[in-house]
């Protein structure tokens, strides 16, 4: 049996569960000194602090280092950690781990892993896992498509396992904020996959969708919770569900959640959490905004950066610009998906909702398998785009940022910025959504004058990534004058070919 199984202990003594599971007994509790220090950097003037006095103390510290990795020298870890690009910041911080074996993680759940065909961890997971099972703080800062839903996943399951089973009444264990409800669902999909054998509970909270069904789901009682942060004030407004029992809280996408101005919700809800909770933090990207915020809600946290902390693209990803006239694009458009189009799905990013549907519509018209997806669609016809894109029944997706961050759909091979984003962040997560899992990927972006004042990064961006950048781009960078657009994708031989046809 793995060191951190739990659950064949008597569900009627805490106190044997936790003895069984042999994660060690009251010398790793450490919430006492946690409590004090945290409710001085945290929200001063909540009035929920004072309900979480006297709360049932509650373990949080599962990590046993595996012989192997407690053997590494200095050396080797320096080594492992520079090849594999994993920056560390805190105190005592552990080694990464190099194999899932080392982790210990229970046998259903390495069964999962194998069944998913991982060959060995992600960097984040390498580092993140153990750092994750101290059952300390944690910020971690790596590109979409890394593996971090299942850095901040598993430990949680290991974390539920060793808590008391819920009552009635009792809200969820675990926490988990999205910034929108596509992320949300996705996660609760790995939840469901990971947790299930264990026989943990969760549910997916957000709006766009009838209540009635959440709602059940939380008068039966789920371990696990992920939610958008309005839906979720909804339903504590309303007393159907309570966040007393949280003792592991994640915000995944932080970054993206502060841009979609969700900083009073997540401050209203984290007032909520009792202070000694794990708090695990993910950023694509590390504002200042998204830093301060981290000050307030983390106490004595690790850090890990995978990459840089400099805003890079996947080099996986092939960055193609082309210097376009506003009315050029859907002409260009037409061209491009004659050359590309042979079945494999194609993402197209606008800035509207209206212009979204727009050049779906035209696109349906002009014979090509186009649907849409952004914020004003419902739910279920969210999902059924989803859906259809996903199975390749229809090929081409179009969509505002609503999709940008978080959408995991397997095998999109190209990206194509019909308008340039607001900004480099943005752009850098639209084209993630392809060169996923190791597989290769291809962006198209159309560069207008409009964005000519992001031209500098941009090409910042396109050299860290060993990207070639046209004399149109570079003049505009250097805040020359646009010259007339007339370049194209093939005239820097990256080739239409000719001969293409819309999909029949």
């Amino acid at each position: 049996m793995s060191r951190y199984d739990s659950r064949s202990a008597d569900p009627g003594s805490y106190r044997d569960r936790r003895s069984d599971s042999g994660f060690g007994g009251s010398s790793n509790y450490r919430s006492t000194t946690t409590t004090t220090s945290r409710r001085h950097n945290d929200v001063a003037d909540s009035p929920r602090k004072s309900e979480l006095d006297g709360l049932t103390p509650f373990e949080k510290n599962f990590y046993v280092e595996a012989p192997s990795v407690a053997a590494m020298s200095e050396g080797e870890v320096e080594e492992y950690r520079r090849r594999r690009e994993i920056t560390v910041e805190g105190r005592d911080v552990p080694n990464p781990v190099k194999s899932f074996q080392d982790v210990g993680f229970p046998d259903y759940v390495m069964q999962e892993i194998e069944r998913a065909g991982f060959s060995e961890p992600t960097p984040i997971q390498a580092q993140g896992w153990p750092m994750a099972l101290r059952g300390r703080d944690l910020i971690g800062i790596a590109e979409t498509g890394s593996g971090k839903t299942l850095a901040y996943l598993l430990p949680a399951i290991v974390h539920v396992n060793a808590q008391p089973f819920l009552a009635p009444g009792d809200g969820p264990i675990v926490l988990v904020l999205a910034p929108t409800r596509e992320l949300a669902v996705q996660i609760q999909q790995e939840a469901t996959k990971f947790g299930a054998s264990s026989r943990i509970k969760n549910t997916c909270i957000y709006g766009g969708v009838p209540k009635g069904p959440q709602v059940r789901d939380l008068q039966k009682g789920v371990e696990i919770v992920i939610a958008t942060p309005g839906r979720l004030i909804d339903m504590l407004e309303s007393h159907h569900t309570n966040l007393r029992r949280v003792t592991y809280l994640v915000l995944d996408e932080a970054d993206r959640m502060l841009d979609m101005g969700f900083e009073p919700q997540i401050r209203k809800l984290v007032s909520q959490i009792r202070p000694d909770r794990q708090t695990l933090y993910w950023s694509a990207t590390w504002p200042k905004e998204v830093e301060q915020l981290a000050r307030q809600f983390l106490f004595n946290a690790y850090k890990v950066i995978i990459g840089s902390a400099d805003l890079k693209a996947n080099h996986a990803i092939r960055q193609n610009v082309d210097i376009v006239s506003e009315s050029q694009k859907y002409n260009k458009l037409v061209k491009l998906l004659e050359d590309i189009m042979d079945g494999s799905r194609i993402l197209i990013f606008m800035d509207t909702k209206k212009g979204c549907d727009q050049i779906t519509r035209q696109l349906r018209m002009d014979g090509w398998p186009a649907l849409s997806i952004h914020g004003d669609k419902s739910q279920a016809e969210r999902d059924w785009v989803l859906s259809e894109f996903k199975a390749g029944k229809n090929p081409i997706m179009t969509a505002t940022d609503v999709a940008a961050r978080g959408l995991d759909v397997k095998d999109v091979k190209y990206v194509i910025n019909y308008d340039f984003p607001g900004s480099l962040e943005d752009y850098v997560h639209r084209i993630g959504r392809t060169g996923r899992a190791g597989a290769k990927g291809t962006a198209y972006t159309f560069f207008t004058v409009a964005n000519a004042r992001f031209a500098k990064d941009l090409i910042n961006i396109l050299q860290e990534a060993g990207q070639k950048v046209s004399p149109e781009l570079a003049s505009m960078g250097r805040g020359a004058p646009p010259p007339p657009a007339h370049g194209s994708f093939r005239d820097r031989g990256r080739g239409y070919g000719g001969g293409g046809r819309p999909w029949s």
